[in-house]
């Protein structure tokens, strides 16, 4: 008789496999791991089915990992910026080791395609951090004189920093705002997306092992209502940086603003892409069919198209026949090019959107509906034309493969400009035109945080990022991040051996003179 087959061994208490992979479930505070009394339900959009039970946190979670960070943030903020920017890099290095695990986990947990996940997504995770560490090193501003008084700046760091991540692209929007905040040597709450906690998890574990001291990073799962609220509420929180909708944020920035703790916000979009009868035609179908990237799960995705009438119907004809091409399915294909949406209360708004327009009189001249062949979480590609500028499937984002077309009358500069702006964001527009002049009057026209001419999600870190209007508050990248992370010191210095100015008699005259 052949022996019996041993059974494969169970989790360890507190750890999920997925996709492969083992991901502790619980929060990570002031450098170890910490459950929860009550847990929450991971669920995979790919099928609908569990991924894992996560550690639901709360104030009590709140309150501990904001004093974890806090007593860390001395030591962290007096580490030498050396310092700080090699142990970034050796988290990068953690990540780069790690890239298949993060890959697989996060396309287990949000739907993204895995060929992107590992070419792109989380490649650039790890780029980001070594590019703030590096920014880190050669941050400077040349000293300027007063008079023959010397004026040099400074970034001090500001303390502990409450980060809210959406769920679209969880780890790499993540490290957009963990890699500036610990370069300028604030410490980190981190708080995950419930839809999407487990690479968050992963990373705690990477920085960990890389030497990352205790406490300066953390990470909180839970909903925004239980430990979101107490986290931006915290009197020792000196800075939060939120990712997500309008209404999250208004909420956000009423408590945050009761203390005076500055927000940086980045919204909601609903941006344009123009065309003008002067573009390359097959260009700017490409450009157009880019907007269906991550199912349309995209903040800066041009969902209104604008083309210039005489241009209509061949953009149409070329942007239809790449939707046509477009393979939707299993996101862990190489082959497929659209995967899931998130989730299906998700599905289910997006769907909303659509019905509610056709309903007003839109035409859906491709897709328009759930994938029935696929089922689940899949929304095909969809196309509406026939909708007036002050619909509801024009104006608010749907965060869907779902796009619109108008036109504007020939030449007509003017009413593209005041279709493309005539929505309350501002977060990204996209142009596509022949004519160098026209991209420089129309760009100086449009209201968007980023405009790209002729190209789309050049992405340099370099270059401020963030929205205007309702799109968001602040900028991230380069510099502007670390003006947000620290607080600007200006050091004045008399020369070398002066006296100190005849007091004035007047108050004025002193500022008149100094000032």
């Amino acid at each position: 008789m052949a022996p019996p087959v041993p059974a494969p061994p169970a989790n360890p208490p507190h750890t999920a496999t997925v996709a492969g992979v083992p991901v502790d479930t619980r929060h990570w505070i002031g450098g170890r791991r910490v459950a929860s009394e009550v847990t929450f339900t991971d669920h995979s959009p790919l099928d609908g089915g569990p991924l894992a039970e996560i550690a639901r946190g709360g104030a009590e979670e709140a309150r501990a990992a904001v004093a974890a960070a806090r007593e860390a943030f001395p030591a962290w903020a007096a580490t030498p910026p050396a310092e700080r920017a090699r142990l970034l890099h050796a988290v990068a290095d953690g990540v780069e080791a790690r890239i298949e695990d993060l890959a697989a986990v996060e396309t287990a947990d949000n739907g993204a395609l895995l060929r992107s996940h590992r070419r792109g997504v989380m490649p650039r995770v790890a780029h980001n951090l070594r590019y703030f560490a590096d920014r880190l090193l050669a941050l400077a501003h040349d000293d300027f004189e007063t008079r023959g008084h010397t004026n040099h700046v400074s970034w001090d760091p500001a303390g502990p920093a409450v980060l809210i991540t959406p769920w679209n692209a969880p780890l790499m929007l993540a490290s957009w705002k963990i890699g500036p905040a610990l370069a300028a040597g604030s410490t980190v709450v981190l708080k995950p997306a419930e839809w999407t906690p487990l690479t968050a998890s992963l990373f705690a574990d990477i920085a960990h092992e890389a030497g990352l001291p205790a406490g300066v990073l953390n990470v909180v799962q839970g909903y925004g209502a239980e430990v979101g609220e107490p986290l931006v509420a915290d009197p020792d929180v000196r800075r939060i940086s939120f990712t997500g909708s309008v209404p999250t944020a208004r909420r956000i920035a009423v408590t945050a603003g009761a203390r005076l703790v500055p927000c940086s916000f980045e919204l909601g979009g609903k941006s344009p892409l123009l065309v003008f009868a002067d573009a390359d035609p097959e260009l700017a179908a490409d450009l157009a069919v880019e907007q269906f990237d991550n199912a349309g799960q995209v903040c800066l995705a041009a969902t209104r198209i604008l083309v210039e009438e005489s241009a209509r119907d061949a953009f149409l004809g070329h942007l239809l026949d790449r939707v046509t091409k477009l393979t939707q399915g299993n996101p862990r294909d190489e082959t497929t090019d659209v995967g899931p949406n998130i989730h299906p209360r998700h599905v289910e708004r997006v769907d909303g959107f659509v019905r509610r327009a056709l309903d007003a009189g839109a035409k859906a001249v491709t897709g328009g509906g759930r994938n029935t062949e696929l089922g689940g979480n899949y929304y095909l590609p969809t196309l509406l034309t026939d909708v007036a500028q002050d619909s509801e499937i024009v104006q608010e984002e749907v965060f869907g493969p779902v796009l619109t077309l108008q036109t504007f009358p020939d030449g007509d500069e003017d009413e593209a400009v005041r279709l493309a702006n005539g929505t309350r964001f501002g977060l990204a527009a996209t142009l596509a035109t022949g004519d160098r002049e026209r991209a420089d009057r129309i760009t100086a026209r449009l209201v968007a945080g980023t405009v790209w001419v002729n190209c789309f999600f050049v992405r340099d870190l370099s270059a401020p990022f963030g929205g205007s209007r309702a799109s968001g508050i602040g900028r991230e990248g380069g510099d502007w991040s670390f003006d947000f992370y620290c607080d600007l010191k200006n050091t004045v210095t008399a020369p070398v051996g002066s006296a100190l100015p005849e007091r004035s008699r007047e108050l004025g005259e002193g500022w008149a003179r100094h000032g």
